[in-house]
């Protein structure tokens, strides 16, 4: 990757991290009590991770640029066995929800922080199947580390997806799945191995590739099985 492209990516996530993003749902209809509502964080880390090939020829993004991910376990009472990103509850010996972020991610992929430049929070996200609110904390990776997964009973492995793949138009579409409500269409992404990312986690993708620019026209009525 040219330097340019990189500072151009990083540069798009300062804008989004300043700008914000207005998810879908409000949190005060869609949990049962935002108020009482479990708090956690999630790391959302971009950067130039490693060689993986990207596959989109849209140019919108570099073909090296990637965000870290992970499978959880399919033994977890929560999301077993989905794609998420590094993160969990907020202790009350974090540094708020950049703490608990960088915590969790340690513990879970054995990353250095210190090669982590956190470029802001965005809004509150409820998930309402485990009664949380959830904040992404946005970070751009300046000194990449060896990550792996940590412990197997929560999490079986911890990858790099390439972005380009995510902007992919032939690798999107939609999952219908129940909620306690009826049935919900979430964002989905189709990655190589049969490895789909849908709920929370491409609901967090799709709206930053939106924010950033980097997304292009896509069938969202193409359905997805995960």
């Amino acid at each position: 990757m040219r330097g340019a492209d990189a500072a151009d990516a990083r540069a798009d996530l300062v804008r989004v991290a300043r700008d914000g993003i207005a998810w879908p749902g409000d949190p005060a209809l869609l949990l049962p009590d935002p108020a009482s509502a479990r708090r956690s964080a999630v790391l959302v880390l971009f950067g130039v991770l490693d060689d993986a090939p990207a596959h989109d020829g849209s140019g919108r993004v570099p073909g090296d640029l990637d965000v870290l991910l992970q499978r959880r376990s399919a033994t977890l009472a929560h999301h077993p066995g989905q794609v998420a990103f590094p993160g969990g509850g907020i202790d009350p010996d974090d540094d708020g929800p950049v703490g608990a972020a960088l915590r969790e991610a340690v513990e879970e992929t054995g990353l250095d922080p210190a090669g982590v430049d956190v470029l802001g929070t965005l809004a509150d996200v409820p998930l309402p199947v485990s009664d949380n609110l959830v904040t992404p904390v946005l970070a751009w990776w300046t000194r990449p580390s060896r990550v792996a997964a940590v412990d197997h009973r929560e999490t079986v492995d911890v990858f790099r997806a390439p972005v380009a793949d995510l902007v992919d138009p032939a690798r999107r579409g939609v999952v219908v799945h129940p909620t306690g409500r009826g049935r919900a269409r979430t964002p989905a992404f189709e990655l190589d191995g049969g490895v789909v990312v849908w709920g929370f986690t491409a609901l967090v993708l799709a709206g930053l590739l939106d924010a950033a620019g980097w997304s292009v026209p896509w069938d969202g009525s193409r359905i997805v099985t995960p």
